[in-house]
């Protein structure tokens, strides 16, 4: 299985606590850069093994992450900021997975554009 989860755009706190019980759980965090995710992940004392997962090495790594899910390992995709596959790696992957018939979820959580939405007073009825 694969979980898409999103993480904080600034502020640490801006996570759900659903999205902090799937990283407890799952068995491997794919992250963007490790470095920043090591900062959230130590924030909430959270522990578990991390792989770095980005547009340079996400052509390469796809094959071995669809077996290793197909053989059971749960995975969670975080990246540095907001939900992975808008303007962050996974589009790959999930293709993937939902080719192989492993099952994909995507949390809900931190997005940018709906707060600029609401804040910017324009209709938002025809979005």
């Amino acid at each position: 299985m694969l979980y898409l989860i999103p993480t904080p755009l600034g502020h640490l706190k801006d996570i759900t606590l659903r999205a902090l019980e799937v990283l407890k759980e799952v068995d491997v965090l794919l992250c963007e850069d490790t470095r920043t995710s090591s900062k959230l992940l130590q924030h909430y004392q959270i522990q578990k093994p991390l792989s770095p997962y980005h547009q340079h090495n996400e052509h390469k790594i796809v094959d071995h992450l669809a077996e290793q899910m197909g053989a059971g390992k749960v995975f969670a995709l975080i990246t540095d900021a907001g939900t992975p596959g808008i303007s962050d790696p996974a589009f790959l992957l999930v293709r993937r997975c939902i080719k192989e018939g492993i099952k994909v979820e995507c949390l809900p959580g931190a997005t940018a554009f709906v707060p600029a939405l609401v804040n910017s007073g324009i209709p938002t009825n025809r979005f």
